[in-house]
């Protein structure tokens, strides 16, 4: 078989608060590699380098123009939900990034080492109406791990990045709740 025959295999768009890691270029080489092991071709944000020429608001308009130019390519969306700055809530990026993946029909993963329902894990006092945050907002009570937004528009591994992709080879969910 030539290289020319062989299927072409599917393309992850790797989304996730990981980009703001100190050592984000060599984290985003372990998930490329990881994908590869499990026969996907992994595609990290910061594959694309910024021009040196921009900065500021145009670097991150290339940013973002080069992030959804790379999720229309891509044939799956496997995000990190881990909480990010602050309890039972993901990096808005990433949460963007599923919700553009998911407009598109894309299909999206998700994978969460956070534990429990949203309902347990967000600080919150019991009131009359359900349970009240500390900025005043109720928490919703739907038994999920994240906001219903994502927890019905991807689906949600418990694990880290290796058990997400060894879900997704194998096609099926493994979040117990």
């Amino acid at each position: 078989m030539t290289n020319a025959t062989l299927p072409r295999r599917p393309r992850v768009y790797l989304a996730g608060f990981d980009v703001f890691r100190l050592d984000a270029r060599a984290f985003g080489e372990r998930l490329r590699e990881a994908c590869a092991e499990y026969g996907f071709e992994g595609v990290y944000p910061l594959d694309a380098e910024v021009p040196a020429d921009l900065d500021g608001s145009r670097a991150a308009a290339w940013i973002y123009r080069s992030n959804i130019d790379a999720i229309r390519g891509a044939d799956i969306v496997m995000a990190n939900v881990d909480d990010f700055r602050g309890p039972g809530e993901p990096d808005s990026g990433t949460a963007f990034e599923i919700g553009f993946a998911a407009a598109l029909g894309k299909e999206v993963w998700a994978y969460t080492t956070d534990a429990g329902a949203l309902i347990e894990r967000v600080p919150s006092r019991a009131i009359p109406q359900g349970r009240e945050c500390a900025k005043g907002f109720l928490v919703e009570d739907f038994g999920l791990p994240k906001n219903l937004m994502i927890a019905c528009s991807a689906r949600i591994v418990n694990g880290d990045a290796r058990a997400c992709l060894a879900a997704m080879a194998e096609g099926r969910e493994v979040w117990q709740g």
